[in-house]
């Protein structure tokens, strides 16, 4: 089956960018007009080259329609703000091929892939001005929907804010059985939320001590580079693949009219059975896909809300009879999950830090150090304490992890998030253990990297490296 006629894609949705604009805030130009659709991110095809599908992109710096005649300044991949989305399937051959337009050093890590480390695009894999770097694998994993975005040393904050960011989905042969909405951009809406200031209707990245400290959050929210756009749906199921892509803000999302949906997926994988809920709670790069039914909604308007800020992201109008029907099944997967009692040894991760200056286990990050070596196939446990009165939360490369305990129990961890997940939120003095096995791909001298996605604490410290042994 080609991937055009699996997503029930046509040609133009295939070539729709992103061009947000419209909208306003304190900060920013005003304007009574705001965008009149939500931007679909282009759905990037490969090229095959001897037996590998390509994928070109160019990061570069552009110019995006955020404000009714005001040209913003970005940072960009194939686009004027963030980057078209890139579909693979399990087995894949690849090579993401990132060209270096920027004008400075920059690198581009596959957020929630399952790569061999010196394809994980961190510091340690950079790309000079003009120069084209190659992230070369076989896709090694379940479904899921993944994201790309620089990992630059001491500078992702600032690139990932001005635009650099884009996402990746993953389909499998579990995946396409199942009778979920696959039309990208007609039922399968993927949604990259995120939250920005703007001077005089430019970016605005000029973090002081508190904002380093507290994270850099934005008074303007913005969907697919767009603010307060409207989307026109049709009345059925429609999925839904958020990504929280702020550097430093939790968002709490449901619907203005508090109608319940499901969740059916986290950062890397279904869920076994799908997850009924009103209010869902993201931060920093995690995602979820939902499913909610507009079958009943005909002719309705309802709002997708952020209830901690009191914001709007979009406007759903349900404007177009169904033409095509799903059934959400009510089981998704089958996941393979390690009985604690098996795991080899327990690693403590202290998230500790003072004013400017944050840190793990009491060191800040240096990339000549390595901070951790975990043996491949080892069952372990990781034990992760935020000793601070902020929040945080913390990513690993490599592999997925699975929740164990939040606070010292299993039953604090909720029903969505008992599946594999590469972040996790620990809020203010609070903590969590996963479990964890590292497989397929050893290095002992090329390192991953663990660290909070809250990106001005990952670029004040708060980040270490481990390498996979064998």
């Amino acid at each position: 089956m080609k991937r055009r006629e699996f997503l029930g894609l046509s040609s133009a949705a295939a070539l729709y960018i992103v061009t947000g604009c419209g909208g306003g805030s304190s900060s920013t130009p005003s304007s009574n007009e705001k965008s009149k659709e939500l931007p679909i991110p282009e759905l990037l095809y490969p090229t095959d080259r001897e037996g590998r599908k390509h994928y070109d992109l160019n990061v570069q710096r552009a110019k995006h329609d955020f404000f009714n005649g005001v040209e913003t300044d970005t940072f960009s991949i194939n686009s004027t703000y963030l980057g078209p989305t890139l579909l693979m399937q399990n087995g894949d051959k690849v090579s993401i091929n990132y060209k270096n337009d920027l004008g400075e050093l920059v690198t581009m890590h596959g957020h929630g892939m399952h790569v061999p480390p010196s394809m994980d695009g961190t510091a340690h894999q950079p790309i000079a001005q003009g120069a084209t770097w190659s992230a070369r694998y076989t896709v090694n994993q379940k479904a899921c929907t993944n994201w790309y975005h620089p990992h630059t040393m001491d500078k992702t904050a600032e690139h990932v804010y001005k635009g650099l960011a884009g996402l990746i989905i993953i389909e499998d042969d579990e995946s396409r059985s199942l009778n979920l909405p696959r039309r990208y951009g007609i039922d399968d809406i993927p949604l990259v939320l995120q939250d920005r200031n703007f001077n005089n209707g430019q970016i605005d990245y000029n973090p002081g001590m508190m904002d380093i400290m507290h994270g850099y959050t934005g008074d303007t929210f913005i969907a697919n580079g767009a603010i307060e756009p409207t989307l026109h749906l049709e009345a059925k199921e429609i999925r839904f693949r958020i990504l929280n892509g702020s550097n430093s803000s939790i968002y709490e999302l449901g619907f203005s009219d508090g109608r319940r949906f499901k969740q059916i997926a986290t950062d890397n994988a279904f869920l076994e059975s799908p997850v009924e809920m009103t209010r869902l709670t993201l931060s920093p790069a995690e995602r979820a896909e939902i499913i909610v039914d507009l079958s009943n909604a005909l002719d309705q308007a309802i709002v997708l809300q952020e209830f901690i800020h009191s914001k709007d992201f979009i406007t759903v109008n349900v404007s177009k009879s169904a033409t095509a029907t799903t059934t959400l099944p009510n089981n998704l997967t089958t996941l393979t999950k390690y009985d604690p009692s098996t795991a080899v040894r327990t690693r403590p991760f202290v998230l500790s830090g003072m004013m400017g200056s944050f840190e793990i286990n009491g060191k800040s990050m240096d990339i000549s150090r390595i901070d951790e070596k975990v043996p491949l196939g080892d069952v372990e446990i990781w034990d992760i304490t935020n000793d601070m009165m902020v929040d945080h939360n913390f990513h690993i490369h490599a592999t997925h992890f699975m929740l164990i305990e939040r606070n010292g129990s299993a039953e604090n961890v909720a029903a969505n998030e008992k599946g594999y997940k590469d972040v996790v939120y620990i809020p203010a003095n609070e903590s969590v253990k996963f479990i964890v096995k590292m497989i397929d791909y050893s290095d002992n001298t090329v390192p991953y990297m663990y660290h909070c996605h809250f990106l001005e604490h990952e670029d004040a410290g708060m980040m270490g490296q481990f390498v996979v042994t064998v």
